[in-house]
């Protein structure tokens, strides 16, 4: 086992993912206790440009076309290969989608731990993560031997794992590729909204705490005397009282308003990863210990339905109207 850092680069459709660049920050904070390198794993097809700008020692770079788009199948047996060749200190992935189906098999695969939704990691390998929806937080150290590690947005800023120092590349020939069980043939988009809420400078977003389809009028009226629009987290979106193009988080939009006011909103990991780089987060919730509360600028514990109707008066009021 060597002391260099793995980070695999998630990207889709020509876009590196903002938690790749949280992962590189970690993965740096680590590298300093273990005295090794962060190396950035990339998996794609004329994809080099994608390197620009991560914060790594070196690129690690396999080139294939069958890594065009992203397959588990191709993914798995490309890092399996990988790691068994080098067995890196840790090996960074995202707890994503994409993260955590390829992380587990890796794990499978080749017999190593791996630990989930983690947040920080200390240079000493020291393990913060983030389990029940966010409001337990368990603490563990590195194993001695090379760990797999999917990470959570919120412990680190993206610009912490920008660069604007390309890293060294090193070519990697790809293992053989064919006999995949999935292969991705297109991507089906959602319709278009009646919005489009990762462009909207404010949004009023929603959660499981307005407690009934009637009360979003109450968001809808504060929305709109602030200019903004109503969007939700998952539980809202499920009951079938917004539409999917209002939501928020991993399985829906990533959003980056000036004004983000998170009302009855626990703050989920799966909620966070989706609006955690909004300029200013405002959190209503009746649960002082909600991590919505970790991420949030400014909060209440005051009754989102006693405080929704004073609070878009007193912005009426203060506009004059």
């Amino acid at each position: 086992m060597n002391q260099d850092i793995f980070v695999v680069i998630e990207h889709l459709q020509g876009q590196v993912a903002e938690i790749s660049y949280v992962m590189l920050a970690a993965g740096r904070v680590l590298a300093q206790g273990t005295g090794g390198d962060v190396v950035a794993v990339l998996l794609g097809h004329n994809a080099q440009d994608l390197a620009r700008h991560l914060a790594a020692s070196r690129v690690m770079y396999v080139d294939h076309p069958t890594l065009a788009e992203f397959t588990s199948d191709a993914y798995q047996k490309v890092l399996t290969s990988l790691i068994s060749e080098n067995m890196p200190r840790a090996v960074l992935l995202g707890s994503t989608s994409i993260g955590t189906d390829v992380a587990s098999g890796l794990s499978a695969h080749l017999g190593l731990p791996l630990v989930s939704s983690c947040r920080n990691i200390s240079a000493d390998g020291r393990i913060t993560c983030q389990i029940c929806g966010g409001k337990i937080m368990a603490e563990s150290n590195l194993a001695n031997t090379t760990t797999l590690v999917t990470m959570i947005p919120g412990g680190y800023r993206p610009e912490e794992g920008q660069s604007t120092q390309p890293p060294i590349e090193t070519r990697v020939t790809a293992p053989p590729l064919e006999d995949l069980r999935v292969t991705l043939t297109r991507y089906i988009k959602p319709k278009a909204g009646d919005v489009d809420i990762s462009r909207e400078p404010i949004l009023v977003s929603v959660g499981r705490g307005i407690q009934t389809q009637d009360n979003i009028e109450l968001a809808q009226e504060l929305a709109g005397v602030l200019g903004g629009v109503v969007c939700a987290s998952r539980p809202v979106v499920d009951q079938g009282w917004l539409p999917t193009t209002r939501l928020v988080g991993k399985s829906g939009q990533k959003v980056k308003p000036k004004l983000y006011l998170a009302m009855g909103i626990s703050g989920a990991p799966e909620h966070v990863e989706g609006m955690a780089d909004s300029e200013l987060i405002i959190a209503i919730n009746t649960d002082p210990t909600a991590p919505i509360f970790d991420v949030a600028k400014y909060g209440t514990t005051i009754d989102l339905l006693d405080l929704a109707t004073v609070l878009t008066e007193q912005v009426r009021q203060a506009k004059g109207g």
